[in-house]
């Protein structure tokens, strides 16, 4: 109400900055007209001066469950929807591919301490029985209509504990709802024991934002797994390669190459580029794209004569809601719309958060049929060069170095 509108607001914070910017005119081609910053302020960003247009692809059908899906995918890099829209078609022409939610649980974990390593032990063995975790569900499950406490994972590291908790959270990616859940959870487990100091509500043993093995082996958010059956004529007509070409490239760069690197979660093509693209797309918090693109791919040969394809991708940490954040806002509800997933799901509480968690890690395993096709067939570089290369003269745009080399 003091800018009489928050776009006018934008309007003046621009004017106010701009003078100070390396370059007086580096806003100009940063839009902040005709937005609705009504859900943006005070839930999703500060200090507001404009918005970043992201193209926005889509790709399929993808054929998942027997349903079908046109999926949104905004991206910068060429050949990404292109690549993906190739794989959902193999998919679509091998009949489709089937998922399952292994697991669902979003997880906060705090570290507290204690004066002597035998208090801490004494505080993990009341967690741990069956009295001192009933005290400690009814304190947490009292702060959420959905929010229901599934179990305690608890480490020792002297008498430091760190207590992972493990909720459901509805259609809501969850996190603000199991803080609070766990804040209210440890001030009754402070009842039981005084001496206990809160040092941090996340300790990273959740862990949020950061690669983690406790994600990749225990879960966090949605454990999703797929399955598909590529025909032989399929992987030959539309791939562009043979079954033994992407049984063999699988095992020695998702497998070996990736175990060689050290790499935890990261048994897989690219399942990152699939996921941030959805993510960015339909409102989801891109910085969990680290976890979420947690996944294994396996392939091995199938059907009478071993031509055809049998493709599997676990994803067993996929973070993801469709209330709350950033899919308040209009343009990435649109997105959810497109796959019926928008909004809370009320017959069945978290089933629409459950089935964008299916639709990704389908998307993944198209884009990771598509990918490893391309290696196989050593086509990756050419489609590249076509789709991923600027056209454009950058010497002659505005605002770029024009300047040579003297």
């Amino acid at each position: 109400t003091l800018f009489r509108s928050p776009e006018r607001g934008v309007s003046i914070r621009r004017q106010m900055i701009s003078p100070v910017l390396a370059d007086s005119t580096a806003l100009h081609h940063l839009p902040y007209k005709h937005y609705n910053y009504s859900p943006v302020m005070g839930a999703c960003c500060e200090n507001v001066i404009g918005y970043i247009p992201i193209p926005v692809g889509v790709a399929g059908p993808l054929v998942l469950d027997s349903k079908e899906f046109q999926v949104p995918m905004a991206t910068t890099e060429g050949c990404l929807v292109a690549s993906t829209n190739r794989g959902c078609r193999a998919i679509a022409l091998g009949g489709g591919a089937r998922s399952r939610v292994l697991g669902d649980g979003m997880t906060r974990g705090p570290v507290v301490r204690l004066p002597t390593v035998t208090e801490a032990a004494d505080v993990k063995a009341w967690l741990e029985s069956p009295e001192g975790f009933k005290i400690i569900k009814e304190e947490f499950d009292g702060t959420s209509r959905f929010a229901r406490l599934q179990k305690l994972q608890i480490g020792v590291a002297g008498r430091n504990l760190y207590i992972r908790f493990q909720s459901k959270t509805g259609d809501a990616m969850g996190m603000n709802m199991i803080s609070k859940g766990t804040e209210q959870a440890l001030a009754r487990l402070h009842d039981e024991f005084p001496n206990m100091q809160l040092l941090a509500v996340s300790g990273n043993y959740c862990t949020d934002k950061k690669p983690a093995a406790i994600n990749w082996i225990e879960g966090r958010g949605k454990s999703v797994v797929c399955e598909a059956l590529i025909p032989a004529k399929v992987v030959k007509e539309v791939l562009k390669t043979s079954t033994a070409a992407l049984v063999d490239v699988n095992i020695n760069k998702n497998l070996v190459g990736s175990a060689m690197a050290g790499s935890i979660g990261g048994f897989n093509a690219h399942a990152a580029n699939i996921v941030t693209a959805i993510y960015i797309a339909c409102g989801q918090d891109a910085a969990q794209n680290v976890g979420s693109s947690n996944c294994i791919t396996l392939m091995e040969t199938a059907g009478p004569t071993q031509e055809d394809l049998y493709i599997t991708c676990t994803m067993p940490s996929i973070e993801i809601g469709t209330v709350g954040g950033g899919t308040n806002l209009l343009p990435q509800q649109s997105c959810l719309q497109m796959l019926g997933v928008q909004g809370a799901n009320q017959d069945n509480p978290g089933e629409n958060a459950r089935q964008l968690a299916r639709v990704v890690c389908g998307t993944v395993l198209a884009g990771e049929l598509s990918l490893m096709a391309a290696l196989a067939a050593g086509h990756l570089v050419k489609s590249h060069m076509t789709h991923n290369r600027s056209k454009v003269n950058l010497q002659g745009l505005p605002g770029t170095c024009t300047k040579k080399a003297s």
